[in-house]
């Protein structure tokens, strides 16, 4: 087995209460600690003290939206990562959705491809200590420079979910990160990448024999992720566009309730990992063998005590 990641900070748990488990997680074959940005924590802060926590652990964004920050502050701010991880730092960026920018940050969702190129070149070259001044399609910068750049190159990946976004990932950055993507879905996405960048996937595992339960929550989640446009065009492009249409007209009509109704089992099992956990550890290492080089577990919650999961999920467990 190659990488293997965790998502932290875990569902309710408060970030400080990681501490003991981080520590952990070298010792039990885990690579990997990444964080994600919606309406919890920030991106950084849960990195800068994993890091603390475990010396050896690799740490990464999944992903920092390149709407919420000005290109600068997303500079500082991996710049800093990197110093306080010991280079220990992957830098992942992507438009994130209309929700999260527009709605809940109050900045304009626009260009969402062109917006997230353009803060990849800037962060290129702003991260190597250069002194950037530059008129760009999305917004321009004048004379700013980082005051400390980091000792190491910083690995950018891009948030990537269809064959444009893959390709500049491959041809511009240092690989790109999926989300919501299945086991057989990963040499389509591979293909698109080619072989040498580095591919992560986020994948939510539920570890319980009870699939009625598992599925419910799957639905749920799936409903609403999966009617935001971006992941609605990367599931017909992946060749699910019949099996979720019935889901999107609910959700079109309004009925949030028959839209996840809608959504099938098979897709569910595809898309959320569950059954016991040697079935999850299995399945997840399927990515792996399907091209994934960074399989980064979210945990779902089960009512189960999530440190015991994490522990028993990990790969020397």
């Amino acid at each position: 087995m190659g990488r293997w990641g965790i998502t932290v900070p875990l569902t309710g748990v408060p970030v400080l209460e990681h501490r003991a488990l981080v520590a952990e997680l070298a010792e039990l074959g885990c690579t990997d600690v990444w964080s994600a940005e919606t309406a919890g924590t920030d991106a950084f802060t849960p990195l800068a003290l994993a890091a603390q926590w475990s010396p050896d652990i690799r740490t990464g964004t999944a992903i920092v939206p390149v709407y919420t920050r000005g290109p600068a502050l997303l500079a500082m701010s991996a710049a800093t990562a990197a110093e306080v991880t010991g280079g220990r730092f992957v830098l992942g960026i992507g438009s994130s959705s209309p929700v999260i920018v527009n709605r809940w940050n109050s900045a304009e969702f626009t260009e969402p491809f062109k917006r997230t190129r353009d803060t990849l070149r800037f962060l290129r070259a702003a991260l190597a200590g250069e002194k950037v001044t530059e008129s760009y399609d999305t917004f321009a910068v004048k004379g700013f420079k980082l005051e400390r750049p980091p000792a190491q190159r910083v690995p950018i990946l891009l948030a990537a979910l269809r064959p444009g976004m893959l390709r500049l990932a491959a041809q511009e950055a240092d690989g790109a990160i999926t989300n919501w993507l299945g086991a057989d879905d990963v040499p389509r996405v591979r293909a698109e990448l080619g072989p040498a960048a580095e591919l992560a996937a986020r994948i939510f595992v539920c570890p319980t024999e009870d699939a009625d339960a598992a599925r419910a929550l799957g639905r749920m989640l799936i409903s609403s992720y999966l009617t935001v446009p971006a992941y609605a065009a990367f599931h017909d492009w992946l060749g699910r566009g019949d099996a979720l249409r019935p889901m999107h007209e609910a959700w079109a009509a309004g009925d949030r309730k028959a839209a996840t109704a809608a959504v099938p089992d098979e897709v569910v099992d595809d898309l959320v990992v569950h059954g016991s956990v040697e079935q999850c550890r299995e399945r997840v290492a399927r990515y792996a063998s399907n091209g994934v080089d960074t399989p980064v577990i979210a945990l779902l919650p089960t009512g189960a005590d999530q440190f015991d999961l994490v522990r028993r999920l990990a790969p020397g467990a």
